[in-house]
């Protein structure tokens, strides 16, 4: 690649040689002849100057030639700057000055007064807002002569130092991911983040190696201790910023890895041997040096090797700026201090000599001087005494002009606030932000293929959170699986409130702990305190533990080897989305595809990571991760909303997966129009016809694969009483297909009311013996009435011809038959396959289990039962039955049908679990009649194969598809197709 920026862009060209006329056209004669080729090669693993014997990045990383660059011209602009700069003017552009959107008007009135007397040349921002600094960067941008160059530390993009924007990984965290693309990926997305913010250098990324625990102020900032893996990642991180002309600045060389002291506070020593440098730490530096890394940061380090003088930091050394970065690794593009205020070069020279020292030592830009006045002062005595040549502060200022030149700053544009906001923290950048923590996911031990849990319905479990929170989304997401205990232990719990957690903790076969109390210094193991081991020590003896740990590796150190968990789960951070996936990873949502970028000695070892266990349940993921445009979610919250507005219901659950992947799962409006409580996705709804498939499809699939009936046989072979009424030779797939001849419905309950109120014969407000059938709190049925109204529909007529004709009459007989060949009342024949399942909120009766404030009211009924209907089954017939019906009565919430659907949508399998036959399920869910002009499944609903009809779902469904509907406004559908 040739560059035409001095180096800016890799090697390219010594910095001066541009200003020649001959130079400059050699140079673009040169480029003019591959100029073609180039623009054909979009997609290139490596350069081509890149030596052989170095290790390859795995993945293809997209970038763009220097021609496919946006501001990539052959302008004078910067050799037109220069010629118009006086030498004080020259001076000002080399210094970097810190800048805050959350101080007051007397900082902005002293950085404005650096712009204007002092010409200074950039600014780098520290604490604030987006929008505060969006706008402060307009204002100085429109008061300074020449453009300035602003920078972020941004290693995990903006957030690193501006509130209101997405959170990204930490370096360590992105280590452990296998994937280099994401890495790419990421700091393209940061790139774009930091164009919108008119941020022009990102110092970002850090390649040190990260070899000492005990580092103090690297880290979690570190990739890692593997030189492969950090410099494979430092240049996916460098392509995805210089792609997207942002200048990336690698740091903090030659190494800050191997220490013990934090350069914010003292001078650290790094008294390696020379080989050793040149083999590991410096090994990242001249990777990404080879690469054509853009900046470069030179840290405040005592590196004797080097330089043995006294005093003497890296950042202000010579014989290792200009020797051993400029001479000896070839580095051509920005060098810049680490920050001069820094304790570790501040407290060995006084403001302005110390810039002086940087200037000298051969930096180009002199970062967070703590006095400019002062140190440009010392520099043009410097220049006086020929001490440095203007010459050499013409170079200099030649390199920061063209990069300026380079990123576009030099055509600045007003940044626009009004969207600002919302733009950085978009859906997309959000749904990348949630991908790269589960790439990084890592599983470091699974005693006896623990997880992922099966049979959860054998499993007593309980969450224990390490740290302040009362319900994290860690338990939440666990919640979503199954049902569980919820503990937490604040760190400055007492002595007996512990004794009382583990006593409590005796009950239950299993523990989730989950350590989300972590800390970023290594300090008292990083909050992973002894008290805190001890807790889980205890824990261990008395059950199963699972431990998932939200904070740097290192603090595995601590940990006893012979007691540790049965799984140890990194999760590296902590937020909604590590903690979310931590529990999906428990119970077979997702895999845990990174590896340990750290030794974390004695347990685990640099690479450990387990990632064979298998995906046997849902997980959560963002619309885009399938492949489906987030404006297709936005019609979706319009239809509901709009339904809600217009009264046609006051909430609603919204639930949809697709690949097993949830991309939608959602809650609106309010459980009435009165109350204003809002609906959450816990929250029961009656199912009403949904019943026919959760529960009266489930019991008759797993009857029919046990082969305890025939399809074609007749009810009457199991239930006698069919045998001398007119229904002798109603058949299981006439029944299920509604085409028995039986009516569509027996009002029954119409009889045992009059125009007054529910008769007295009926019904009585108190509960006793022999009014013990539950119709509201207020409101008890005659016991007997649940064997009159079998009574009446074993004698009902039958209609003249046999054709389709929906019924839930035949739900009765299917409800008897399941009770009769099992042994047992039909909702205890249900309810155990939804606890298997995990579908824990699932099933009758939902007062028996649920609190009322947690059931959605269904209708105030005035017909019936004169009152407001909440846990209480809406059909009358099923109501008539005590509660537990075949075609109604089950209570659930949206997402409890979803993992339901998605067993039927795996063919009977789900969790690990095999529940159902595949040709069963088959065999149910396919159109019975299609000729006859039937559509129906068995008990499943099917789409209408008749263009010319509406059916029961969308047009776009595939015949395959299958579901129901059901009267209280809820429905269900699945398409095996499209998965």
């Amino acid at each position: 690649m040739v560059c035409l920026f001095a180096g800016i862009l890799g090697p390219g060209i010594l910095p001066g040689r541009l200003w020649e006329g001959s130079a400059w056209a050699a140079v673009k004669k040169k480029h003019s002849k591959k100029k073609k080729k180039k623009r054909k090669k979009r997609k290139i693993a490596y350069r081509k100057k890149r030596r052989k014997s170095k290790k390859r990045v795995k993945v293809k990383i997209t970038y763009k030639t220097p021609v496919e660059r946006k501001y990539y011209h052959p302008s004078h602009w910067a050799r037109d700057v220069m010629r118009d700069l006086t030498p004080e003017e020259k001076i000002g552009q080399l210094f970097m000055v810190a800048a805050y959107s959350n101080r007051g008007a007397e900082h902005v009135e002293q950085i404005a007064n650096l712009i204007d007397k002092y010409h200074i040349g950039g600014l780098i921002f520290f604490q604030g807002g987006p929008v505060r600094q969006a706008k402060l960067t307009n204002y100085y941008q429109s008061i300074s002569k020449v453009p300035l160059l602003i920078a972020i530390d941004g290693e995990w993009g903006v957030s690193m130092r501006l509130d209101s924007t997405i959170v990204y990984p930490k370096h360590m965290t992105l280590g452990a991911i296998q994937q280099d693309e994401l890495v790419y990926k990421l700091a393209a997305r940061i790139a774009d983040e930091c164009q919108r913010l008119g941020i022009q250098i990102d110092f970002a990324p850090d390649l040190d190696i990260n070899s000492n625990p005990a580092n103090p102020v690297i880290g979690f900032r570190s990739f890692g201790q593997d030189k492969n893996n950090v410099s494979a990642k430092g240049i996916a991180f460098m392509y995805g910023l210089q792609d997207n002309n942002i200048i990336a600045t690698g740091k903090h060389f030659p190494g800050h890895g191997d220490t013990d002291a934090d350069s914010h506070k003292t001078l650290p020593v790094v008294n390696l041997p020379l080989q050793r440098m040149d083999t590991l730490e410096l090994y990242p530096f001249r990777e990404l040096i080879a690469e054509g890394l853009t900046g470069m940061m030179v840290a405040h380090l005592s590196l004797p090797q080097y330089d043995s003088s006294a005093n003497m930091a890296g950042s202000i050394s010579e014989k290792i700026v200009k020797g051993l970065l400029r001479d000896s690794l070839g580095f051509k593009g920005l060098s810049f201090t680490d920050a001069l205020d820094m304790k570790g070069v501040a407290n060995l020279y006084p403001p302005g000599e110390v810039d002086l020292r940087a200037l000298l030592a051969g930096n180009d830009v002199l970062l967070n001087s703590e006095n400019v006045p002062k140190a440009i002062e010392l520099i043009k005595q410097a220049i006086d005494s020929c001490v440095i040549s203007q010459e050499e502060i013409d170079e200099h200022v030649k390199k920061i002009l063209l990069a300026k030149q380079w990123t576009g700053v030099n055509e600045p544009e007003e940044i626009e606030t009004e969207t600002l906001v919302s733009e950085l923290n978009s859906e997309e950048g959000k749904a990348m932000c949630k991908r790269l923590f589960a790439s990084s996911l890592t599983l470091l031990r699974n005693q006896n293929n623990l997880i992922p849990l099966q049979r959860l319905d054998t499993l007593r479990i309980a969450t224990l959170v390490l740290g302040e929170k009362e319900l994290s989304n860690f338990q939440k997401t666990v919640d979503t699986y199954t049902s569980a205990s919820h503990f937490n232990l604040p760190r400055k719990a007492s002595q007996s409130y512990r004794d009382s957690l583990v006593a409590a903790l005796k009950n239950f076969s299993l523990v989730l702990v989950s350590f989300e109390d972590g800390s970023r210094k290594v300090e008292n193991n990083y909050n992973l305190s002894e008290e805190y081991l001890n807790l889980i020590y205890e824990v261990e003896k008395q059950t199963k533990v699972i431990f998932n740990v939200m904070a740097i590796p290192y603090c595995l150190r601590q940990m006893d080897a012979a007691q540790l968990p049965d799984v140890v789960i990194m999760s590296y951070e902590e937020n909604d989305f590590t903690e979310a996936h931590a529990a999906e990873l428990i119970f077979g949502g997702r895999k845990a595809p990174g590896k340990l970028p750290v030794d974390v000695l004695p347990h685990f070892a640099l690479g450990t990571g387990i990632n064979s266990t298998p995906v046997s349940r849902m997980c959560s993921e963002p619309p885009e991760e399938l492949g489906i445009d987030r404006k297709y979610i936005a019609s979706i919250d319009s239809v509901i909303n709009d339904a809600i507005a217009k009264g046609a219901f006051p909430g609603a659950q919204v639930f949809a997966a697709r690949e097993g992947k949830i991309f939608l799962n959602k809650s609106y409006g309010t459980v009435t129009y009165d109350d204003k409580t809002y609906v959450n996705n816990s929250m029961l709804f009656d199912v009403a016809s949904l019943t026919k498939v959760t529960a009266s499809a489930a019991a008759l699939m797993k009857l029919y694969d046990e082969k305890k009936f025939r399809l074609d046989e007749p009810y009457s072979k199991y239930l006698p009483e069919l045998g001398t009424s007119n229904k002798k030779d109603l058949t299981f797939r006439d029944q299920l297909t509604h085409q028995g001849k039986l009516k569509a419905f027996l009002p029954f309950y119409l009889e045992t009311f009059d125009s007054t109120g529910p008769k007295t014969t009926y019904y009585r407000h108190k509960k006793d013996s022999l009014f013990s059938l539950a119709l509201t709190d207020s409101l008890f049925g005659l016991t007997s009435l649940s064997d009159t109204l079998y009574s009446r529909m074993v004698n009902s007529p039958l209609e003249p011809v046999k054709k389709y004709l929906y019924s839930d009459m035949g739900y009765y007989f299917a409800r008897r038959f399941c009770e009769q060949t099992e042994g047992k009342p039909f909702n205890k024949i249900v309810e155990p396959v939804y606890r298997q399942l995990g579908m824990s909120s699932t099933g009758y009766l939902p007062l028996q289990r649920f609190s009322p404030l947690q059931i959605v009211p269904t209708e105030v009924d005035k017909k019936f039962r004169g009152n407001m209907l909440r846990g209480y089954v809406h059909d009358q017939g099923a109501a008539l039955m005590g509660g537990v019906a075949g075609h109604a009565g089950v209570f659930s919430n949206a997402s409890d049908i979803g993992k339901l659907f998605e067993m039927y949508l795996r063919k009977g399998e789900y969790g690990g679990e095999r529940y159902l036959s595949a040709a069963t399920v088959q065999e149910f869910t396919r159109c019975q009649f299609c000729k006859e002009n039937n559509r129906r499944g068995l008990a499943f609903d099917k789409p209408e194969p008749d263009p010319r009809k509406d059916g029961p779902c969308s047009k776009l469904a595939s015949p395959e598809s299958f579901g129901h509907s059901g009267f209280t406004g809820t429905f269900v559908w699945a398409d095996p197709k499209y998965k």
